[in-house]
């Protein structure tokens, strides 16, 4: 008796103990990249290529993040970047959610075909050729609509992957909220909009977030589509502009000035990546407590099917 007593005491220690250190362990291999990187970001170039940067900088300037605002371009850029994540998240999202309803509806007799259609874009696409020619053909060539109808060099308004997680928690619903509705009267449209959109703000937080991280992080379509007007341009693509010009000149410091030279000599391109991997992540990070808390329910809920 003594003895079930005593291993009924110590299984709940020994788990909580092992769990916590686990814990801890995971958290340290989470945030030790982010930490490593926001030292090095405030470590002086020079001394950074010698090594031994953990998550403490050795030698504190902030010539990184001045090469970084170093020109004025970064700053329209990450005003031209907010707004394309903006409006093109809340396009997206609900476009998405407006379609996810529609073929989630019995009644729909179109709903199998159209669903396939979108699953096929998951596996086959026309490829980056194609798709430049129709947004020339489109006139949409260095304008900012084409961030926000081709995101991602020509990926598309609509995700179809967002669109079936939508579609899925949809299917969660009880199915009399909305034929109560339709019984008073309402609408499709009243229903979308006084019933799914309310009831789906968990999974909307998930693929709101996932368009948002996609709008932020995309410079290729910058300079695919819109790189010859510089009003245009985002700030990951100056970001990347820069960090070329930054190899270049420590690859080739005779092509650049004796300023540059002297530049290249307090920044490298180990600082500047970190400098840059910084001003890119922030306002990601910024964000995601915010909508934290509906991620992962929303994930969960929209990716198991009743």
């Amino acid at each position: 008796m003594q003895t079930a007593i005593r291993k009924y005491k110590t299984e709940p220690f020994l788990f909580h103990t092992f769990n916590t250190l686990f814990m801890l362990f995971v958290a340290v291999v989470t945030l030790y990249p982010f930490l490593n990187t926001l030292a090095v970001s405030f470590n002086a170039g020079l001394d950074t290529t010698r090594g031994g940067i953990y998550v403490w900088p050795r030698e504190w300037t902030f010539k990184n993040y001045e090469a970084v605002f170093a020109t004025g371009k970064v700053y329209h850029a990450f005003w031209v970047s907010v707004a394309r994540t903006v409006i093109g998240t809340v396009v997206s999202v609900f476009l998405t959610t407006m379609l996810a309803y529609t073929i989630s509806r019995k009644e729909y007799m179109f709903r199998k075909p159209v669903t396939l259609i979108f699953i096929l874009t998951m596996y086959f696409s026309a490829g980056l050729i194609p798709s430049y020619f129709l947004i020339k053909d489109l006139n949409l060539l260095n304008t900012f609509l084409v961030y926000i109808l081709f995101p991602g060099a020509g990926a598309g308004l609509i995700s179809a992957f967002n669109m079936l997680v939508v579609r899925t928690y949809i299917h969660t619903l009880p199915e009399s909220l909305i034929e109560s509705s339709k019984i008073d009267g309402a609408s499709d449209f009243r229903v979308f909009f006084s019933i799914i959109l309310p009831l789906c703000t968990p999974v909307l937080a998930t693929i709101a977030l996932f368009t948002a991280v996609g709008q932020w992080n995309t410079w290729f379509d910058t300079f695919i589509f819109a790189s010859s007007k510089q009003n245009l341009s985002t700030l990951q693509y100056e970001l990347m502009r820069l960090m070329s010009s930054t190899v270049n000149s420590n690859a080739n410091p005779s092509l650049s000035s004796t300023a540059a030279r002297d530049t290249a000599t307090m920044i490298t391109p180990l600082s500047i990546r970190a400098a840059i991997t910084m001003v890119a992540s922030v306002p990601i990070l910024v964000v995601y407590p915010f909508l934290q808390r509906h991620f992962v329910s929303g994930l969960q809920l929209g990716s198991v099917k009743e």
